[in-house]
């Protein structure tokens, strides 16, 4: 946190030397990168402030940071750098804890998420959790946009990638597994059609699924997990 000076300021001479080898839309894309890059810096960096001198910490911290959509928000920020980039071809990012207490006073209420996923069928709560999931998926779709709008050979790096989003549960309230939810968004260079909803036959494994993507992805596997067998995607 004594040290705020940009990452970029290391790397200045090599950026230079880049820059000179490259024709005009290719330092358009580098510089938008590069951007992005300080961007996301002075967003850790005013957390951090924030986090210094603004916030009494409590003995026993129930969340970490305060603000949880800056937090994931900065999160997806990074992983699609790293895309853009090619630092990596795979990325998990869990949002949180099963049994978190975090709460959402931008929502316009104060109870702790573990607190709210175990509704009891009330309709109260159960109004809660599906304003929480709205927004959750609505920052996941900010990430999305981004991904979309950065271009990337041919096209974009939402059409060369393939993002699963998805639970460990159907119903927060018993901790079901079955018939779990799952959104798949992207095309995977043409590995995948987009623009489907499609009803798996009760009791369908989400394994199955799971195999399915890695035999698209090339992986020699006949089996994962409890898996019957590759399911038609």
């Amino acid at each position: 946190m004594r040290q705020n000076r940009s990452i970029l300021d290391s790397v200045r001479g090599d950026v230079a030397a880049l820059e000179r080898g490259l024709g005009a839309r290719d330092r358009v894309r580098l510089d938008q990168y590069l951007e992005h890059v300080r961007a996301i810096e002075a967003r850790i960096q005013r957390a951090e402030q924030q986090a210094t001198t603004q916030v009494t910490v409590p003995v026993a911290p129930v969340g970490i940071p305060d603000s949880w959509e800056e937090h994931a928000t900065v999160m997806f920020d990074l992983m699609a750098l790293a895309y853009e980039a090619d630092l990596t071809r795979v990325f998990s990012f869990m949002l949180n804890r099963e049994a978190s207490q975090l709460v959402f006073p931008s929502l316009g209420f104060n109870e702790p998420w573990h607190h709210v996923s175990h509704h009891g069928n009330e309709p109260e709560k159960l109004d809660l959790l599906v304003k929480l999931n709205t927004w959750q998926i609505s920052v996941f779709g900010k990430f999305l946009e981004r991904l979309q709008t950065t271009p990337d050979g041919d096209g974009t790096l939402l059409d060369h990638s393939v993002i699963l989003w998805g639970s460990g549960m159907s119903d927060s309230n018993s901790h079901s597994p079955l018939d779990v939810p799952y959104l798949q968004v992207g095309k995977g260079a043409g590995l995948f059609q987009g623009n489907r909803h499609v009803a798996a036959p009760k009791g369908t494994q989400l394994a199955s699924v799971m195999l399915t993507v890695a035999q698209k992805f090339g992986a020699e596997l006949d089996q994962f997990g409890v898996s019957a067998g590759a399911f038609e995607l």
